[in-house]
């Protein structure tokens, strides 16, 4: 077998490099004529216990936190936004693919083929609409924050045993953070 078709196999199972925990990266905040956009990934999240999991056909869900606060220089910051997404794997090992369900996509589920392409949009949140801008006072200075969870994984019942060792699976980015002015 070729290193490109073992590369394209969906059951190619290579963690990351020196188990680095998972972090979020390329977190940026931007604007649309109406939103404020956020957008992130992702990186390590897919270690090679995780990706057995999947393989094997247990759901898995990534949870993403984000928040909006107004900085404020006398009062507490205030909340103006705070969602949690998620994205929701399943492999069906009948018909050899991916079905990825995004709680902030009103879409149906994606199909894919490879576990390189479930990976890519597992981790990725990409112009998430946060806030209309009208909400937003002129002048006042905002912060947006963002962190990823691995959602428990809720076993079938004959594969209880296996949480035991569960929480070896799991992972909890740091908070990853970014102010900007409006």
């Amino acid at each position: 077998m070729c290193l490109t078709s073992l590369l394209s196999d969906p059951v190619f199972l290579s963690g990351p490099v020196f188990g680095r925990p998972a972090r979020l990266t390329d977190m940026s905040v931007t604007n649309s004529q109406d939103h404020i956009l956020v957008y992130l990934n992702v990186r390590d999240a897919f270690t090679e216990k995780i990706q057995k999991i999947i393989i094997s056909g247990v759901p898995t869900t990534f949870s993403f936190f984000i928040t909006l606060d107004e900085i404020r220089t006398i009062w507490i910051n205030k909340t103006l936004s705070e969602v949690t997404l998620t994205h929701t794997i399943k492999y069906n090992t009948l018909k050899n693919v991916f079905t990825i369900q995004r709680s902030w996509k009103d879409e149906k589920p994606l199909t894919v083929r490879t576990l390189e392409e479930a990976r890519k949009i597992m981790t990725e949140i990409d112009a998430f609409k946060i806030i209309p801008i009208s909400q937003l006072d002129k002048g006042s200075r905002y912060r947006v924050r963002a962190k990823a969870k691995l959602s428990k994984m809720t076993l079938p019942f004959y594969l209880h045993y296996i949480l035991i060792m569960a929480s070896k699976w799991e992972f909890e980015t740091d908070w990853h953070t970014i102010d900007f002015d409006y």
